[in-house]
């Protein structure tokens, strides 16, 4: 690749606060690139030449490049990985624009910060309903006290409890809740969110708060 088609691609990334869509094999021809340009400088038999001082500055300047480049996207995907666990739906472009390695570090991060916030904050963790349809959602009788429905198990958490009955109108990728949990929303599932996941999401015309007496 050309240094000027890689400065023209930097320049891009650095005027946007989203990730922009880059060739999928970019770092690897680059990286190609800068290991013959090194193997120039080194068969060079005058090390003092232009010729080498030419070579020398060009894969200087590729490198640089690339490490900006890298940098940039790096700390896009990191603040995505962040908004991702405070509850802030991720976009599918977003994810279409990663390259693979790229999505590999946003799913490691994001583990990683899941299970030490988990570790860190979350104590209790409540069981959610999706799929199509309510699944294990305590019986009305018991939503003033918030314990199992008899013979019901474990129970979706209760709405008015920090969390409100919602009904979902739009598939959407799986997120992390404010409350550690993993959600999968599909079209026409009735799920138990948490309030503050569900404001964002009914602001984006994705649920619809059904919860009664609101």
């Amino acid at each position: 690749m050309h240094l000027e088609e890689l400065r023209t691609i930097l320049l891009s990334e650095r005027e946007t606060g989203r990730l922009t869509s880059i060739p999928s094999d970019i770092f690897e021809t680059t990286k190609t690139e800068l290991e013959e340009l090194t193997s120039d400088v080194h068969a060079n038999e005058d090390p003092f030449s232009d010729r080498t001082r030419v070579l020398i500055e060009r894969a200087s300047s590729i490198r640089e490049t690339l490490q900006d480049l890298f940098r940039t996207r790096a700390e896009k995907i990191l603040t995505l990985s962040s908004g991702h666990i405070e509850g802030h739906p991720l976009e599918k472009d977003e994810l279409k624009k990663m390259l693979p390695a790229e999505r590999e570090m946003f799913d490691t991060v994001t583990g990683a910060i899941a299970k030490n916030r988990e570790i860190c904050i979350i104590t209790r963790h409540d069981h959610m309903a999706v799929a199509s349809g309510l699944k294990e959602f305590p019986e009305a009788g018991d939503e003033t006290t918030g314990e199992p429905a008899p013979g019901s198990g474990e129970t979706a958490p209760l709405p008015g409890q920090g969390y409100i009955l919602a009904r979902v109108l739009d598939t959407m990728e799986p997120f992390m809740g404010v409350d550690g949990r993993i959600y999968h929303l599909m079209k026409e599932d009735i799920v138990t969110l948490p309030r503050r996941n569900a404001e964002v999401l009914n602001e984006r015309n994705i649920v619809l708060n059904i919860t009664p007496g609101n």
